[in-house]
């Protein structure tokens, strides 16, 4: 039989560089083969120019053609459901180890019990690595031991932490893989994939680069929630698929003097310890009395505020940007998801499940957790009481209109619709329901 082995797989961490499941990986004192795996389970469920799939694909491609050019490897590409392939890799290679990073969220928890078993059987070691946050599981909790469910306690023992570990941003170890990256198996022709094999095609949207300079981080409290500018560093879906180094990322927030960007670095940490500790709230409110609450779910009015055209103008153009280009400016998410839950009564999770669809940044637990916030439902969530206005809002956030004149052209004509439900009323039905169902 082949010689010895060890497998590097690639999921939710898609670079060469300060990755750190890879470095071990590559640490070791056989050679490794990268892997990644498109996961029949999650891909037949997407349509066929899904942009998030073309993403990966793409950034694969790249990996592959780095490690060609550099030391003579590849990432070898599969394409199945998980448990199948690693059944067909114990065969065709003698498989030493697995290492991997960490994945929290339920579905892959899940399937990483499945493959541990399956290489447990074959005395295969599976090792797996903490890398797509700086703390993870118990490592920021109360002095009793119980996670955090209030965002800021969480954010200062998280500093706290964070300066007993590393000092400073200094201190924060980043994995310079290039010092190892020759240990990958020596064998470039690695097995290849394309789109159409899988049965996908080229997403025509276009995802711009992220931008976290720092005059960008400096002035991100200033300009971020304000659609039409371009203030925010469109970082997400390089962070939801590991293109971006998370260390590198807090790095440059904690150099910052400005430590906004750096707070919302902490959101994410603490919304995926949320689902970690509890994954119920992916489908069950938080509080669970808000479970009471007697949506009105009315699938027109669902369909009127998935299109765009509730006659909110800020609400609307949201939405078409989100159809558009799979991204939706932050301050306007929590616009759409608050008219959608309080205006209209419409149960959130239609809208997480509709975000999921669309936003190429979608992560479970950042999307649960906000729509969960926007609903009144969830952790350290904004008290049912506080209901967006709409018309407010726009002349607050996008006072010349430039951000709505890009997606709703038509806002000031003849041809856009009446506003579908009055603020007054519907707020005040919000209220009654609301009430109804915590008091």
């Amino acid at each position: 039989m082949a010689d010895a082995v060890n497998i590097f797989w690639f999921r939710r961490d898609l670079r060469l560089d300060d990755n750190v499941g890879f470095y071990e990986a590559l640490s070791g004192n056989l050679p490794v083969i990268p892997i990644f795996i498109f996961d029949k389970e999650i891909l037949d469920k997407l349509p066929e120019d899904d942009a998030r799939v073309t993403f990966i694909y793409e950034e694969l491609q790249r990996m592959r053609s780095k490690l060609q050019d550099d030391v003579g490897s590849s990432v070898a590409m599969y394409y199945g459901e998980p448990e199948k392939v690693w059944k067909e890799l114990l065969s065709d290679y003698q498989v030493n180890a697995v290492y991997t990073n960490h994945d929290y969220e339920p579905y892959a928890k899940e399937r990483d019990i499945a493959i541990k078993e399956i290489l447990e059987k074959e005395d295969v070691k599976f090792h797996t690595f903490k890398d797509q946050v700086i703390f993870e599981k118990l490592e920021v909790v109360k002095k009793d031991g119980d996670p955090y469910v209030v965002y800021t306690p969480y954010k200062n023992t998280w500093l706290e932490r964070f300066k007993e570990e590393h000092k400073d941003a200094e201190g924060l170890r980043i994995y310079y893989t290039s010092s190892v990256l020759d240990n990958c198996i020596k064998n470039s022709r690695l097995p290849n994939l394309s789109l159409s094999d899988m049965g996908f095609k080229k997403s025509s949207i276009e995802i711009p680069e992220y931008d976290v300079t720092p005059t960008t981080i400096e002035e991100y409290e200033k300009t971020r929630n304000f659609p039409a500018k371009n203030g925010t560093t469109r970082l997400g879906v390089y962070l939801r698929f590991g293109v971006a180094s998370p260390r590198k990322m807090v790095k440059k927030g904690m150099q910052s003097d400005n430590k906004v960007f750096l707070s919302e670095l902490i959101w994410r940490e603490f919304f995926m310890q949320i689902l970690y500790h509890y994954p119920e709230t992916r489908d069950n409110a938080f509080r669970k009395k808000y479970d009471r609450i007697e949506w009105r779910n009315n699938e027109d009015e669902f369909e009127k505020w998935k299109t765009g055209t509730t006659g909110y103008k800020l609400v609307d153009a949201g939405m078409r940007e989100l159809n558009q280009t799979g991204y939706m400016h932050n301050r306007v998410r929590m616009l759409v998801a608050s008219f959608l839950c309080k205006h209209l009564l419409i149960d959130w999770r239609w809208g997480e499940t509709y975000f999921a669809e669309k936003l190429l940044d979608y992560e479970m637990s950042s999307n649960v957790g906000n729509w969960q916030w926007a609903a009144g439902s969830g952790v350290d969530a904004a008290p049912y009481f506080r209901i967006f206005n709409p018309i407010t809002q726009k002349d607050k956030f996008d006072k010349d209109r430039n951000y709505i004149s890009e997606y709703v052209p038509e806002h000031d004509t003849d041809e856009y619709p009446d506003m579908m439900v009055d603020h007054k009323e519907a707020r005040e039905r919000c209220l009654k329901t609301y009430k109804a169902a915590v008091s």
